[in-house]
């Protein structure tokens, strides 16, 4: 447990500085002491959901953000990913997985490397790449 409330402190504070608030900005922004925001952000003591929700507020991020790296910031509340996201979660597990194979199969058909997709990752292609719709006309 104390090796998540570190990872958590240290999220709280990359973010933090990432928006160029100082932890006083930070407490008063999410109605904590500073003194909270000092000890979450060192591990010294955990959060509750209601001072995670805040201090996630505070930070104009989702609170998942809060708990991983893997996240890039803000791609949470980004209108598509948060679609397709609110949608997956609906999904039963079966249903995941069929998903996830329909996934590798559409990214190895547009040519990106087989063996990438089927180890976890997914390379993203820049907009430039993408191929445009074509319409009916």
């Amino acid at each position: 447990m104390t090796d998540l409330r570190k990872r958590f402190g240290r999220l709280v504070a990359v973010h933090r500085r990432r928006r160029g608030f100082t932890q006083e900005t930070l407490a008063e922004a999410a109605a904590v002491s500073p003194d909270t925001v000092a000890k979450i952000e060192v591990g010294a003591t955990g959060a509750r959901f209601p001072v995670i929700e805040r201090l996630a507020r505070a930070l104009d991020i989702d609170p998942a953000e809060l708990f991983t790296t893997e996240i890039p910031a803000g791609a949470i509340k980004r209108g598509t990913f948060a679609e397709i996201s609110m949608t997956l979660a609906q999904l039963s597990e079966s249903d995941l997985v069929w998903v996830r194979d329909l996934l590798r199969t559409a990214l190895t058909r547009r040519g990106t490397d087989e063996r990438t997709v089927k180890h976890g990752g997914w390379p993203l292609r820049s907009r430039s790449s993408r191929p445009t719709r074509r319409t009916g006309k």
